[in-house]
């Protein structure tokens, strides 16, 4: 007996959504991906010898993983199985690499795909091995997050990782023209809401075909068309930046930030700071870098880097969010266009591995202290000269373990203020050769 839905015609499927419909056929239709997928692409290599090895592919959502995976096992007459390393477990494993062994006893290879790879725990990810190593399955794992920090090692041994890049506005540009073709109408946006839309779907190919798709269901529900870049923002709202705190955005968003500020870049220095802060960085995490910055890269060619530093993260403490970002924004600033030196960081690595290597050399007796008579006897403090007795204040007396031959560390730069201290260095240095006291 039919239903009501039935009987009212309501009982069809929903629609496929159009990223789904517009899934790519053929590898040439892939877009953005041409240093992997074009004529001399690893993977173009694989297909031409009809050999596909494990692969790992690494890059952000909506660039083509799952679509090249299914491709590749069409192209080279392997079953394709796809599981979700969210979604799967123990068991789920267990029950494909018996039925790849079932298939490769008839002579039928596995192409194993595994979404979100990086979510399985280590001793899962072991579980792969053997059926890597004998053939059993063809993996292709696919994971958003750095493989060296998120895969075991011996995994990554045996699979080759590739690389995936985020669309580029070309990228995304053609996926939306292929999207109109196939509507058979073009988007109703104006242009500069047609740039917006580009710009919130972050280099997400199906973000960009998703947000279109959005779009065209407005404009058929009767909605005022066509749309300008306010109307866009408040029909779709803003796409959350692709940045995982706890995992590689954050390092590579640190990375960029800091090496902006020693790159003296205030502008991409602040970009990268709000793009942090957008993303829901822990402000004071990014305080911490900024006291580093100061001690690392700047040191004593601006010692007041370091007291803005931490003033900085004082000021967030006391007022929190929004009003102390404003502080943190400050302090980059005044780091990106303080003088720079590494002198200081450099001669603490140096000093650092000197002392590794030397062992437990004791410091020469003279200047020892000598709160007993028996090591008065022995020499301790004799012979020490009291710099502020000595003229210029400076003896110039060596202060080096006995045996140790005199090492030099620092080497003050010309910049800021270390100029300052390069020349004072340099007079002691002198100094010390003249009264003979170098030994």
């Amino acid at each position: 007996m039919a239903t009501l839905f039935e009987a009212a015609g309501l009982a069809e499927k929903a629609p496929r959504p159009l990223a789904d419909r517009l899934r790519p056929s053929s590898l040439e239709e892939v877009v953005g991906q041409e240093h992997l997928l074009g004529e001399h692409g690893i993977l173009s290599r694989m297909v031409k010898a009809g050999r596909l090895g494990s692969v790992i592919f690494w890059g952000p959502p909506g660039t083509g993983k799952t679509t090249v995976a299914r491709l590749l096992a069409e192209l080279t007459d392997l079953h394709f199985e796809q599981l979700s390393a969210i979604q799967s477990g123990v068991a789920d494993l267990r029950k494909v690499f018996e039925g790849a062994r079932a298939r490769r006893e008839l002579g039928r290879g596995t192409l194993l795909f595994v979404d979100e790879i990086h979510r399985f725990n280590r001793s899962q990810q072991d579980s792969f091995l053997p059926y890597m190593e004998d053939g059993t399955v063809i993996l292709v794992g696919a994971t958003t997050e750095n493989p060296s920090f998120e895969l075991n090692s011996a995994l990554l041994s045996r699979a080759s990782v590739l690389t995936f890049k985020r669309l580029d506005e070309d990228g995304l540009k053609s996926l939306l023209a292929r999207a109109e073709a196939h509507e058979g109408r073009k988007l109703p946006l104006t242009d500069d809401a047609r740039a917006a839309l580009i710009a919130m779907a972050d280099g997400d190919g199906r973000a960009v075909i998703t947000l279109a798709e959005d779009v065209w269901l407005a404009e058929a529900s009767g909605a005022k068309m066509p749309l300008d870049r306010e109307g866009l923002v408040a029909l779709v709202q803003r796409r959350a930046p692709i940045y995982d705190k706890s995992q590689d955005g954050h390092y590579s968003l640190i990375s960029a930030l800091h090496k902006s500020v020693r790159g003296s870049d205030p502008d991409a220095s602040l970009y990268w700071l709000a793009r942090m802060l957008a993303g829901g960085e822990d402000p004071l995490y990014i305080a911490r870098r900024l006291v580093r910055m100061a001690v690392e890269d700047i040191g004593l060619a601006d010692p007041n880097a370091l007291v803005q530093a931490n003033a900085a993260k004082e000021v967030y403490d006391f007022l929190g969010s929004p009003e102390g970002e404003l502080a943190l924004a400050q302090a980059t600033i005044y780091l990106a266009l303080a003088p720079k030196s590494n002198a200081a960081y450099t001669a603490f690595g140096a000093a650092t591995r000197a002392a590794d290597e030397g062992g437990s050399l004791s410091p020469p007796k003279h200047i020892l202290n000598a709160p007993t008579k028996l090591m008065k006897q022995e020499g301790y403090g004799s012979g020490y000269a009291y710099d502020h007795n000595e003229d210029e204040a400076f003896s110039g007396q060596n202060y080096f373990p006995d045996g140790m031959k005199r090492q030099s560390f620092y080497a003050p730069t010309s910049f800021g203020y270390e100029r300052e201290l390069k020349d004072r260095l340099e007079r002691f240095t002198k100094l010390r050769a003249e009264r003979g006291k170098h030994k």
